[in-house]
């Protein structure tokens, strides 16, 4: 294989909804199967452990202090992953032993933030099955903003990946032009999308990066139906009374640096999606416009980013 080339795994699967230890299975089995179909990089959809939000709309989520909602608000936090406990300690050992790079969006419930408030973020482990960075991210949408809490810029960051340098947004977040633009600055040339499901969401700005940024685009979406909701599920007649049958139809696609489709949007199939991309085709696309090179003008406008973590405190001792 040429060094200039990359195989990538699109993983659209359905959580094992807000189980972690289930989810957790799921995504081992298939980060086995993507390293033994020659993947370097696997990618699984956002908040995909343990499962999105999906309650919120159909049990009038905007009611303030409902006992339902508190009480599904609460098991989501049981379920949702500490880092710091370990949570993810078995999944960067699988990518240690099989050499492939992940990206993982979860619900993180992070200590430094006080442990009880969730963030829908989007994680990158290497092939040394070292986590490089965590985004949280920055503006949950609409009903999300019900459960999830803003995020930071600390994971604002790009990652070397063979000839690839690889960066990550959450969802809505890859409408927001500042944040793609500090990836680009950053020399992003592979974009990842994480998205919890619907071509609706996945075909439109995958084709529209890849023009504007010259680079490969990965749209990965979760799935979930009506039968994914496990019947321990709290208040799970609340949440059937008012579900369809199909929450998320997938849409997961991979967009070449000219935009055109390398694999076209996959609706309603759970299932993991190989293609194998090649360098050249991002330098050939650069030769008429590189967002932040030859057609640029940072004497003009700059882009200024914060990325500390963010917290409420800061211990002198």
């Amino acid at each position: 294989m040429s060094k200039d080339t990359l195989t990538v795994g699109l993983a659209q699967i359905a959580p094992v909804w807000l189980n972690r230890a289930k989810t957790l299975e799921k995504l081992y089995a298939y980060t086995a199967d993507a390293t033994a179909q020659g993947c370097d990089l696997v990618v699984f959809g956002e908040a995909i452990l343990p499962g999105y939000p999906f309650w919120i709309e159909r049990t009038n989520g905007a009611q303030f202090n409902s006992p339902v909602q508190k009480d599904i608000h609460a098991h989501y936090l049981d379920q949702a992953i500490q880092i710091e406990a370990g949570h993810l300690d078995e999944l960067c050992a699988l990518a240690r032993q099989s050499r492939i790079a992940i990206y993982l969006g979860i619900y993180e419930r992070p200590q430094d933030r006080g442990g009880h408030s969730g963030y829908a973020s989007l994680v990158y482990i290497d092939k040394q099955g070292e986590i490089q960075s965590v985004h949280r991210k920055l503006m949950p949408t609409y009903e999300e903003r019900l459960t999830w809490s803003p995020g930071d810029g600390n994971g604002l960051r790009t990652h070397s990946l063979g000839a690839f340098t690889v960066g990550g947004l959450n969802c809505w977040e890859n409408w927001m032009p500042l944040p793609r633009a500090a990836l680009y600055a950053q020399g992003e040339d592979l974009h990842v999308s994480v998205w919890p499901g619907g071509r609706r969401n996945t075909e439109d700005i995958a084709q529209f990066m890849a023009k504007e940024g010259r680079s490969y685009v990965i749209a990965v979406s979760g799935l979930m139906r009506k039968s994914d909701f496990p019947a321990e599920t709290p208040h799970l007649d609340k949440i059937l009374e008012n579900c369809e049958d199909l929450l998320a139809n997938g849409g997961s696609c991979l967009t070449a640096p000219d935009g055109s489709f390398v694999i076209e949007p996959q609706v309603g199939e759970e299932g993991l999606f190989t293609a194998t991309i090649d360098h050249q085709k991002v330098r050939a696309e650069r030769q008429n416009f590189d967002p932040v090179g030859h057609y640029s003008r940072p004497d003009v406008t700059q882009l200024v980013v914060n990325r500390e973590r963010q917290s409420t405190i800061k211990l002198v001792d």
